[in-house]
């Protein structure tokens, strides 16, 4: 997960945009978008801590993450200040995605949400992090993995990001 960050650092991208599948109870269903953000509710702290855990199957996480410790309310907040000078990008393209979603993929929204997510860890632009579906729901999972599901959602992202930077572009 660390070389994610910054390799899109390195090459230095506008935009991160991490693309997910979700699990949950077989009941669960739809898309949602994550940004960077402070962690308002109990909840968030723990999907970021669970999604961050990962990190631990790691051989050297400790250097690779800076002493990262995904059980640590402290390092979420740290979090919270890199991201801060691009929230407001984040959330604007995030919530066209989710547009999206709805609109050309016909998918259900479970809307734009703030975590600590550790793939946007350290991001030097705007960062999000789609999770396009839950890999458990069965009628999800055939449309996830059917190539006009798979079609729809990447028209999606692509037609949300092509109306960001157009706005961007405009503004700059």
């Amino acid at each position: 997960l660390h070389q994610r960050a910054s390799g899109a650092n390195k090459h230095n991208a506008d935009i991160f945009i991490s693309i997910h599948l979700n699990s949950a109870k077989p009941a669960a269903f739809g898309t949602e978008t994550y940004t960077q953000g402070l962690h308002v509710t109990g909840a968030n702290l723990e999907v970021s801590k669970r999604e961050n855990a990962s990190v631990l199957l790691e051989s050297d996480y400790v250097a690779n993450y800076d002493g990262f410790d995904p059980k640590d309310p402290t390092t979420h907040i740290i979090f919270e200040l890199f991201q801060s000078a691009y929230r407001n990008q984040s959330i604007r393209f995030a919530e066209k995605v989710e547009n999206n979603f709805k609109t050309h993929a016909g998918r259900s929204s479970r809307g734009v949400k703030q975590a600590g997510f550790l793939v946007l860890y350290r991001t030097t632009m705007p960062a999000v992090l789609i999770e396009a579906g839950f890999l458990t729901n069965p009628n999800e999972e055939n449309y996830l993995t059917s190539t006009t599901g798979r079609a729809k959602l990447a028209e999606s992202i692509y037609k949300a990001f092509a109306s960001y930077k157009a706005e961007i572009d405009k503004e700059g």
